[in-house]
């Protein structure tokens, strides 16, 4: 019989997806065939799945962790954001439009059925399915129509364990003042709490911890300490972003241009685990560093904005000088498209219809076009003669005389682009940096050398997050309180 339970958070970035995570790979270590599942997400991170859909990179992470290949089904619905206000709507893998933040909050509810319809799918080959909730269930102005936290588990009948966050601080009032909003039904749900992030003796919260047990009469499931390494596994946020960056460090200098809409950065995480490598995250206000020995233009969710926002920090000033000194630049999927002589969108599929000036670093063009790629390849960079592995996710089409300097090739077919120096080149293909063979090629350019088995380094991160977890959190009570999963409501 399958059971369910769900780790809901006091508010966003408090560690729910690590903690799920290590709960994970710790049962599946223990025998158990576990699954991740997260109703609704909102990130550009995404990751390809075997079925041909995509999902948030989290979710991929989470199933890596249960032994099992990505599925669609793991994240129903996610919402990836193309301005302030708007969003393109992920459904069970495909793209089903874009809506204004303010239209899906009253259109939400009707995804439920599609979101159960994942769940009650998931439920049919497993023992346990460990859900991860979003943000926090007291934004009780979200709660009509709630897909992601209490709307899915009383609709579900999963309950509910409320991870805080103290080292943001305030956690006593974090878990204690969540189930103060809770309506009754909801806070009927939950049956335990757990804390995050503490730093130093767990001693000296001891107190504080049956304050909030004497509080809420909740049992406490464990108070986890930092968790030192969480900066080895792909990070789902970009908030997390900063610290993949180390600044001031050795090795060759990778400047990345931290830009509004950046998408899959994921591609960033086996650079930032090289000794080697000087990753450099250039916030807005801050010019490209004249020391870099790399531009790296990463993925983009909206291309035509990231680049006028790149135009308005003057960074396309910078990247034109850094060119002039023989510096390299490469740009991956919406990096790609930037580089070239122009970016047509006559669809509209970004904003309005427009067609506008590239940086002119490859002689090609791009078109936007409403149709999604999505595919997992094996391919070769012919320079160095590596095999490597990657996922395409984009919208567009590139063409030019630059293309015909394919900078890969998968399955005999060409991709991408390079200038005729071959010091500007870029392509669709993301996730190329996790092949050893074709980073260590890439980096020795650049007179460094790749040290790490970077997939190797995930799983082994893995394990020692589920040390931590067996160590730190009851999972024995947490398998108590989960309950079986019943029929779609």
């Amino acid at each position: 019989m399958t059971k369910a339970i769900m780790i809901q958070g006091t508010g966003s970035n408090v560690g729910k997806s690590t903690v799920v995570a290590g709960i994970l790979r710790a049962l599946a270590r223990r025998g158990m065939r576990v699954r991740p599942f997260k109703p609704q997400n909102m990130s550009n991170n995404a990751a390809v799945t075997e079925d041909g859909g995509e999902i948030g990179r989290a979710q991929a992470l989470q199933a890596r962790a249960a032994g099992v290949p990505p599925h669609t089904d793991m994240n129903p619905i996610l919402l990836k954001p193309q301005t302030a206000t708007g969003a393109q709507i992920v459904v069970q893998g495909r793209v089903a439009g874009h809506q204004e933040a303010a239209a899906f909050g009253r259109d939400k509810a009707t995804l439920l059925p599609r979101v159960l319809q994942s769940f009650d799918r998931l439920a049919r080959d497993c023992d346990l399915i460990v859900v991860e909730g979003a943000g926090s269930p007291a934004e009780t102005n979200l709660r009509a129509g709630d897909i992601a936290n209490m709307g899915f588990a009383t609709a579900a009948g999963v309950p509910v364990i409320l991870m805080g966050d103290i080292d943001r601080g305030g956690v006593i009032a974090q878990i204690v003042g969540t189930q103060a909003v809770l309506e009754e039904a909801d806070r009927a749900m939950v049956r335990g709490f757990g804390v995050n992030k503490f730093r130093g003796d767990r001693s000296l919260f001891d107190a504080g911890r049956d304050d909030i047990v004497a509080r809420t009469g909740w049992p406490c499931l464990g108070v986890l300490p930092w968790f030192d390494l969480a900066h080895r596994l792909p990070a789902e946020d970009v908030m997390d972003l900063p610290a993949r960056s180390r600044s001031g460090g050795s090795g060759c200098v990778i400047a990345v241009p931290r830009l509004p809409r950046i998408a899959n950065f994921d591609d960033l995480d086996p650079l930032a685990a090289e000794p080697g490598v000087d990753l450099r995250l250039i916030v807005p206000g801050a010019p490209i560093p004249a020391d870099a020995d790399l531009v790296l233009l990463v993925g983009s969710k909206s291309t035509i904005s990231d680049l006028a926002a790149l135009r308005a920090e003057g960074w396309d000033v910078d990247i034109a000088a850094h060119v002039r000194r023989g510096g390299h630049v490469l740009g991956l999927c919406g990096g790609f498209q930037m580089l070239g002589r122009s970016i047509a969108d006559p669809d509209g599929v970004e904003g309005p219809a427009v067609s506008v000036p590239g940086l002119g670093l490859l002689d090609v063009e791009t078109t936007m076009a409403p149709l999604k790629r999505l595919s997992q390849k094996q391919g070769e960079h012919p320079e160095s003669g590596t095999l490597l592995t990657g996922y395409e996710i984009h919208m567009g089409e590139t063409t030019g005389p630059d293309c015909d300097r394919a900078w890969l090739t998968f399955a005999g077919e060409r991709e991408g682009a390079a200038n005729a120096t071959g010091r500007v080149a870029g392509c669709y293909m993301h996730g190329i940096f996790a092949s050893d063979a074709f980073r260590n090629a890439y980096l020795a350019r650049f007179g460094a050398e790749a040290l790490m088995d970077y997939e190797s380094g995930v799983d082994e991160t893995l394990d020692t997050l589920a040390d931590h977890i067996e160590t730190y959190f009851d999972l024995d009570t947490l398998l108590e309180l989960a309950e079986p999963v019943g029929p779609p409501a």
